[in-house]
C-alpha cells in the first residue's frame, strides 16, 4: 500500500516556463505559437496506407494512413505563393484533410495571412495555432472512505451494476503514469502527440489524476477506486507539464487535433477532455464528427465559468463544473472536483482540486451508462445523467446509480434490487 502524499489542494494554471523538448517542430510550437498558424486542404482518402501520417511516430494497433500526394503539393504551392514554411503536418482522416502548421514570415501580420488563405478555394480551413490549458484544481482499496467524491455521485451502489467492461475512454490529457498499481491493466494503449520522452510521460501529473477518477482499479488491496475500473484507457498525450510537481499543463489546436483523430479511429466510446481554452473551428468539426458516430464528450467549464469555448462550446459536448462552484448555464452538469483523492505518478495519491477531475467523475458515470446500453449516444447520455441529478450542498451534482436505474424495469437504486442483493460485492465505505 501507497501513502498518500497530503499535499494542499492544486488548482490546475497555465505557467510562463516551458520545458525543453528533443523535437524542434514541438519546441517550436511550445516556444512561438504567435508566429504559427493552422491549415488545411482536402485530402480524399486513398487505397493503400504507406505509413503513420507525416511525422515517424506509430500507433501499434490503431489506424495507419498517410497524406495523399495530391495534398502535399497543394501545401507545398501554398508555402510558395506566401512565402510559409511547414513546421508540422499530420492527415486527418475522418474529415478527409490534410492539417499543416505553417510558419508565416518574419514581419508579416498572421492576422493578414489568415484572411488571405480564408478566400484562397486551395484551403479549406485556416486559424491560429491556439493553446488550450488543463483545468484543475465495501472494497478492500484501503482508501476508498476518503474518496468523499465517489461517495457523492453513488458510484459504488451504481457498480453493482456496471464497471464499465468492455467501454475505451480516451483521456485526451498530459501523460500519465500506466504502471500505478491502480492503473496496470487499465491502459490498453499509450500514444504521445508532443515529444519522444517515455520518461515524463510517465511522471505526467494530471493525467494520471484524471485517469485515476475514471479507472482506478477496484478491490486490489490498493488506493482508490475508479468510477469506472472496467473500462480499458487510451492515454492520449496531447498537453506538455508546465513545471515537474505542478499540475497545469498547454496543448495547441495541432496536438489535440491529433489526439482526437485517433481517439475517434480507434473506437473509443468517451473522449474525456479535462482541459480548455477558445473556440477553434478544425477541433470543433472533429468533436462533430465524433459526436455523429456516438462518442460522448465529456468537456470541463473552465475557472470564468464561460461556456463559448473549446471543448464546452461545441454544441453535444458534455460540459461538467464542480458542485462547489454553480455555473452560470443550466445546461452544464455537476460532479465533485474539491479535495478529490486520486492517483499521482510513481505510485502516489494526493488530494487536488479542479473541474477536470469533476468531468472525470461524468466520463467514468458515461462508460457506467454504454457498459449498460451501447446504444445511447452523447444526448441520451447527458439526459440520462441530468435527470438524476440531486440538490446538495452546492450546485445539483449527478447521482450515476440514479441515472442507471432509468434504464432498468425496477428502476430503484436500494440494494435489495441487486441482482445479487448486494452480497457479491463489497460494501463501499461511506
Amino acid at each position: 500500500m501507497r501513502g498518500i502524499a497530503l499535499l494542499p489542494a492544486l488548482y490546475l494554471a497555465a505557467c510562463a516556463a516551458v520545458p525543453g523538448s528533443a523535437d524542434p517542430a514541438a519546441a517550436q510550437m511550445r516556444a512561438a505559437p504567435g508566429s504559427l498558424i493552422l491549415l488545411t486542404v482536402a485530402d480524399p482518402p486513398e487505397p493503400v496506407a504507406a505509413h503513420a501520417g507525416s511525422t515517424p511516430r506509430g500507433y501499434d494497433s490503431m489506424p495507419l494512413y498517410s497524406a495523399s500526394g495530391s495534398a502535399r503539393a497543394e501545401v507545398a504551392a501554398i508555402e510558395r505563393d506566401y512565402g510559409l514554411h511547414e513546421v508540422a503536418a499530420w492527415p486527418i482522416a475522418p474529415l478527409q484533410v490534410h492539417c499543416v502548421v505553417l510558419e508565416i514570415p518574419a514581419g508579416d501580420s498572421r492576422e493578414k495571412t489568415l484572411e488571405q488563405l480564408a478566400h484562397d478555394p486551395r484551403v479549406s480551413l485556416a486559424q491560429p495555432l491556439q493553446t488550450f490549458g488543463t483545468l484543475s484544481g465495501g472494497y478492500n482499496d484501503p482508501y476508498v472512505g476518503l474518496q468523499r467524491g465517489f461517495a457523492q455521485i453513488d458510484a459504488g451502489d451504481a457498480q453493482h451494476w456496471s464497471r464499465g467492461d468492455g467501454v475505451r475512454v480516451a483521456v485526451i490529457d498530459t501523460g500519465m503514469d500506466s504502471t500505478h498499481p491502480d492503473l496496470q491493466g487499465r491502459v490498453e494503449a499509450l500514444r504521445n502527440f508532443v515529444d519522444d520522452d517515455a520518461r515524463q510521460f510517465e511522471a505526467d501529473r494530471h493525467g494520471t489524476e484524471v485517469a485515476g477518477v475514471i479507472a482506478a482499479d477496484a478491490n486490489n488491496h490498493e488506493g482508490i477506486v475508479g468510477v469506472a475500473p472496467g473500462v480499458r484507457i487510451f492515454a492520449l498525450k496531447a498537453c506538455w507539464q508546465m513545471q515537474p510537481l505542478a499540475d497545469g499543463a498547454q496543448c495547441n489546436s495541432f496536438t489535440l487535433a491529433q489526439a482526437l483523430t485517433i481517439a475517434i479511429e480507434s473506437g473509443a466510446r468517451v473522449i474525456n477532455l479535462s482541459l480548455g481554452g477558445p473556440a477553434d473551428p478544425l477541433l470543433a468539426q472533429l468533436v462533430q464528427y465524433a459526436l455523429k458516430r456516438g462518442i460522448v464528450v465529456v468537456g470541463a467549464v473552465p475557472p470564468d465559468g464561460r461556456t463559448d469555448g473549446f471543448p464546452v462550446g461545441v454544441p453535444g459536448v458534455i460540459a461538467v463544473d464542480a458542485i462547489e462552484r454553480s455555473s452560470a448555464s443550466a445546461a452544464v452538469l455537476h460532479a465533485p472536483g474539491r479535495e478529490v483523492l486520486t492517483l499521482t505518478p510513481g505510485g502516489h495519491y494526493d488530494f487536488v482540486s479542479g473541474s477536470s477531475l469533476a468531468a472525470a467523475h461524468v466520463s467514468g458515470a458515461a462508460a457506467l451508462l454504454l457498459s449498460l446500453n451501447s446504444r445511447l449516444d452523447a444526448a441520451s447520455v447527458y439526459d440520462l445523467l441530468s435527470r438524476s441529478s440531486t440538490d446538495g450542498s452546492g450546485a445539483p451534482a449527478i447521482n450515476v446509480c440514479t441515472a442507471l436505474s432509468l434504464l432498468r424495469p425496477e428502476g430503484s437504486c436500494s440494494t435489495s434490487q441487486y441482482p445479487d442483493g448486494g452480497a457479491a460485492h463489497d460494501t463501499p465505505a461511506r
